[in-house]
This record gives structure tokens, sequence and C-alpha cells, in this order.
């Protein structure tokens, strides 16, 4: 995923979740794109002043990241809706 962009991103505060869309070939050949979701919380090191990343949350960040989570959650479905025309599945058995 690095220097790719998300397909979609979701903030609440200072938690993010992106939608990020992988190429695939199923058993059968056919090309897919399937979504996956990665979340983080920002925060700003006061030891060097630089914005950093973590996966870890506090108790009132959890329904920060609920919030974010179901919101990808909703638009990988719609996706799903919409895949019969432009190839995105949520999910490949293979």
């Amino acid at each position: 995923m690095a220097g790719q962009k998300p397909v979609e991103k979701f903030v609440a505060g200072q938690v993010s979740a992106a939608l990020w869309g992988n190429d695939i070939t199923a058993r059968n050949g056919n090309k897919a794109i399937i979504l996956k979701a990665s979340i983080q919380r920002r925060y700003k090191d006061e030891k060097d002043n630089q914005w950093k990343s973590s996966t870890s949350f506090s108790r009132n960040e959890i329904p920060l990241a609920i919030y974010c989570l179901q919101k990808a959650f909703e638009k990988m479905i719609e996706k799903q809706i919409e895949g019969s025309d432009d190839g995105v599945v949520e999910e490949v058995v293979m």
C-alpha cells in the first residue's frame, strides 16, 4: 500500500479508517479488486514535535474507531453491490 492512495477515507477526530483496493486474480483467472480496511490514530509526539501514527486506542478513542470502521464497512457493501459493473468484490474464495 506504500505510495498508493486509499479508495476512501473516513475520519473522526484523530482516528481514521482507509479503504484500499488490492488487485487479485481468482482461480478462474478473472481479475478483481478486493477492498481491505486499515485504521490508525494520529498524534503529535511531544519529544520531537512530529506527527506519528498508532494502531492502539484509548477508551475514549474506541467509539471513534468503531464509527470509522462502520463507515468503511458500509462503503465496502456499497461497492460490492456496484461490483457487478466495476469488478469490485468484498471477498473472494480462493
